[in-house]
């Protein structure tokens, strides 16, 4: 085999991995976000209420299924008189917690990495595939058909995933304010 198809498989698969690790530094960004706002705060599931770090409840106050949204609050009262309000919140209403409950990959940092992998993943195939066009030896082309296949087979995936994200309005994450 030509020194040319095997630097392109290469380099394309080069491409691919640090698409991989992108997806996984975005999840792990996300799982810290996510674990720091709610930072001190349980959920207990079977009540259906947060629970704060000094033991008080804060209840559902409000639900939207359309947007996969549920906000639980804290009594005004009690947040008001306890001596950690001024590092847990700033509102006068009692602490609260947004919850978004539609699955799916968060928008933000993370889409931005999604179709950075993606962009990543469409390059490796572009040429994996111009190679292919490049290349004369039957046994060169169907090695590099083979990975311009996995390639875009990967990038339809991190494509419909993106296009998915798009039309949820809202994922999975928790908010606290």
């Amino acid at each position: 085999m030509p020194p040319e198809p095997i630097l392109m498989i290469t380099y394309s698969a080069f491409l691919a991995v640090i698409a991989f690790f992108l997806e996984m530094a975005a999840r792990a960004a996300h799982r810290r976000s996510m674990e720091s706002d709610k930072a001190g705060f349980r959920y207990h599931r079977e009540r259906n209420l947060w629970i704060c770090p000094k033991e008080e409840h804060l209840f559902p106050v409000f639900s939207d299924p359309v947007k996969g949204t549920d906000v639980y609050r804290a009594s005004a009262s009690i947040c008001n008189a306890c001596p950690s309000k001024a590092a847990c919140t700033d509102s006068d209403d009692g602490r609260a917690i947004e919850v978004r409950t539609l699955k799916g990959i968060e928008y933000g940092m993370q889409r931005f990495q999604r179709a950075i992998s993606l962009t990543l993943l469409v390059l490796a195939a572009a040429m994996v595939g111009a190679e292919i066009f490049r290349t004369h030896m039957a046994r060169d082309r169907m090695s590099l058909s083979f990975a311009c296949v996995v390639f875009c087979g990967t990038a339809w995936r991190a494509w419909a995933s993106l296009r998915g994200d798009r039309q949820r309005s809202h994922l999975h994450q928790f908010n606290v304010h």
